[in-house]
């Protein structure tokens, strides 16, 4: 209809590249007497006509205004009309030049220059992707509804998205529980490797996951990152557990040989050495977490720069596509005098810039919330720390209280 026509600017960006197969091609490729391209006949059966019946004019204007990039392929016969019924069975020597020489051209355009399947906003239809999208087009045909490329995509955005973050956290989890096996550990290790796999597994997640326009992606990357830093907890304690038991072991063995008791209840030198120590221990500790906080939060940030860039180049590319487009189509209704339509398209594109420029401001404005909530959370997550710290601090100084108090001490 002419409703869907004017919606070719949305159409236009994400639509294929067109291939006109002939078959069978028996005609004189020419134009006004001179010789034409196979590009140029196509182009001329496209034109429309002034006056002409809509049923004549509308599937070659939808064709021009959906499918800015047109090839022709014009196929002679592949072989002697005697030789037709029996195709299957024919050896390549059987088959015309000229009809090997087009199938030639035409699987190395194929091949070399079409362009591979997008959805809206550039992002590339895998097979993955096109098997959701195949499945969600039966089973809404096999229900009587009228396919909707549109809840598709939304509905596989969802599915994409949460099966990103299962894999983030499949990448994240494996990784650590393989660390885990070498208990204990020194925290700069631990820190390295938890900054390591939460890289891998945030990686992950954005090379798989693309946008959805009402948010949902932008909170499954945010509860993502949470559950990171949890899962490092987590493990951090696991790791401490297995060192506590350690060093039970190895004091057990040390009292069985060199136990002394002492009665002095004031603290030694050496007690007091070990209070030293230990508190230096504690604040090492904490630095190195709040260190590979930071550097993977810096990572993190990078990664979702890259992110945004990436989808505001494709973004960019879409729009520039089917601007192009517009721009090429004007100029064809000027050239055969449709002025009046000319003049709409002009409105057209005027709109069209508008609503790109709203969608690159609002797209900008998700990234910078984005931004601005992951360091928000590192800000809450090094106040954690040191919360922890103190209260860590604490505890600490009220054991070594107590075992003054005791009056003794095991060396």
């Amino acid at each position: 209809s002419d409703e869907d026509v004017d919606d070719s600017s949305e159409f236009v960006k994400f639509f294929p590249s067109f291939i006109w197969a002939v078959r069978d091609f028996t005609l004189e490729r020419k134009i006004d007497g001179k010789d034409a391209t196979e590009n140029d006949y196509l182009e001329f059966a496209l034109k429309l006509k002034h006056g002409s019946l809509n049923i004549y004019n509308l599937p070659r204007e939808c064709i021009q205004k959906f499918f800015p990039s047109r090839t022709c392929f014009t196929f002679p016969f592949p072989t002697a009309p005697e030789n037709v019924s029996h195709l299957e069975r024919l050896d390549l020597a059987d088959l015309s030049t000229e009809f090997l020489e087009v199938t030639g051209r035409f699987c190395t355009f194929v091949f070399d220059q079409s362009d591979v399947k997008k959805l809206k906003d550039g992002y590339t239809v895998t097979g993955r992707v096109l098997g959701h999208l195949a499945k969600m087009y039966m089973d809404t045909i096999s229900s009587g509804a009228v396919p909707c490329l549109e809840n598709a995509v939304i509905a596989m955005a969802m599915i994409e998205n949460q099966a990103a973050v299962k894999e983030g956290f499949e990448v994240y989890q494996s990784g650590m529980e393989k660390l885990k096996n070498s208990f204990p550990l020194e925290l700069k290790v631990v820190s390295s490797e938890h900054q390591r796999l939460s890289s891998m597994a945030t990686q992950t997640f954005m090379t798989r996951s693309f946008r959805d326009t009402d948010g949902k992606h932008l909170k499954s990357l945010e509860v993502g990152w949470i559950s990171f830093n949890e899962l490092f907890d987590g493990y951090l304690c696991q790791n401490e557990q297995a060192e506590a038991v350690l060093e039970e072991f190895l004091k057990q063995k040390s009292v069985d040989s060199k136990a002394i008791l002492q009665a002095d209840k004031k603290l030694t030198e050496k007690e007091k050495k070990i209070k030293g120590t230990t508190k230096e221990e504690t604040q090492r500790q904490l630095q190195e977490k709040m260190e590979a906080e930071r550097q993977s939060n810096e990572e993190r940030m990078i990664q979702m720069k890259e992110k945004m860039d990436e989808e505001m180049r494709l973004q960019r590319e879409e729009a520039q596509r089917a601007m192009d487009s517009k721009l090429r189509e004007q100029a064809a209704l000027l050239e055969k005098g449709f002025q009046e339509k000319a003049d709409r398209m002009s409105q057209e594109m005027e709109e069209f810039k508008r609503q790109n420029a709203e969608a690159e401001s609002n797209r900008v404005r998700e990234f910078a919330e984005l931004l601005e909530n992951s360091s928000k959370r590192n800000e809450e997550s090094m106040a954690m720390m040191m919360q922890q710290h103190r209260e860590q601090m604490k505890a600490l100084q009220q054991q070594m209280r107590a075992r003054s108090a005791g009056g003794c001490c095991i060396l």
